[in-house]
């Protein structure tokens, strides 16, 4: 975890206990070769040093994979989804750039033409998607033009993560989805499935995301910090104060769960908040 899934965690955490909500730990471990059970295992290490309290059994997607299956059965029976026998470079190579990547031109909606089904796509249609987010307003999206016929199990057999979280919240009974505005995109693509399943959809709230000098979103992969468990204090703060909150300074000298106790008493989701980006942070800010 760094600064980044802790501004997440934070007000995912807070926004449950202050709609006396249950909070629910899933890990999104889909993408297996990229995962590890020692990884998971930091990840609960850090949110219980932080004083993070999770409702229910931890929820880890590599142990769900024949609910996925059951749900892509689903799709293709309804005619909803059809088999993909093109590359990533066919696809580059004959698209336009979109907001997620290359917009597929449906090149094998109508079969494969004797060739070898790679991967799995959706079929979309050339109409806005819109839902109303809590803090960021109203956002549509054409999925035909800005995404186009999107994957749901890929060419290594792995189910996208876009499949995996809407089957889990269906699953989890989940009624709130809050998390970064860097998802904020992928969001037309879940309703559009929720909808082809079936599924109620949640209401969303889509936080601002912290990035570092360059810019960049904070990640593993931009080479954030990692969060260490004995600075709970000053980092809970810090992240607080990125959300709009007004904790005191005392705070900072605190256990995790004496601030999170402190937030809970005090959360209040500013409608002034920067809605995307915030300023750029290289590490866990001073408080």
């Amino acid at each position: 975890m760094h600064f980044g899934s802790l501004i997440a965690a934070v007000g995912s955490y807070l926004d449950a206990r202050a709609h006396s909500g249950r909070w629910l730990l899933r890990m999104e471990d889909v993408d297996e070769p990229r995962c590890s059970q020692a990884h998971a295992d930091e990840i609960l290490r850090v949110l219980d040093a932080y004083g993070f309290e999770w409702d229910g059994e931890v929820v880890y997607q590599s142990r769900r994979k024949a609910l996925y299956q059951a749900a892509l059965e689903r799709l293709a029976d309804a005619g909803h989804a059809y088999p993909c026998a093109c590359s990533r470079r066919e696809i580059a190579d004959s698209s336009l750039a979109g907001l997620d990547g290359p917009v597929y031109p449906g090149t094998c909606r109508a079969g494969l033409h004797g060739r070898a089904a790679r991967a799995w796509r959706v079929r979309v249609a050339n109409a806005p998607v819109c839902f109303d987010d809590r803090l960021q307003g109203q956002h549509c999206q054409n999925l035909e033009a800005d995404i186009g016929d999107f994957v749901v199990k890929r060419a290594d057999k792995l189910f996208a993560y876009q499949l995996a979280v809407v089957v889990d919240d269906h699953e989890q009974g989940i009624t709130d989805v809050v998390r970064g505005a860097d998802l904020l995109a992928s969001t037309p693509r879940q309703l559009h499935l929720q909808r082809l399943l079936g599924y109620a959809t949640p209401a969303y709230l889509h936080l601002p995301v912290a990035v570092n000098d360059a810019g960049q979103k904070l990640s593993k992969q931009t080479r954030a910090a990692p969060l260490q468990a004995g600075e709970a204090g000053p980092a809970l703060v810090a992240a607080l104060r990125f959300l709009g909150q007004k904790p005191e300074a005392a705070l900072a000298h605190a256990k995790g769960a004496e601030v999170l106790a402190w937030a809970e008493e005090n959360w209040s989701l500013p409608t002034d908040l920067n809605k995307t980006w915030f300023s750029s942070v290289s590490s866990v800010p001073s408080v």
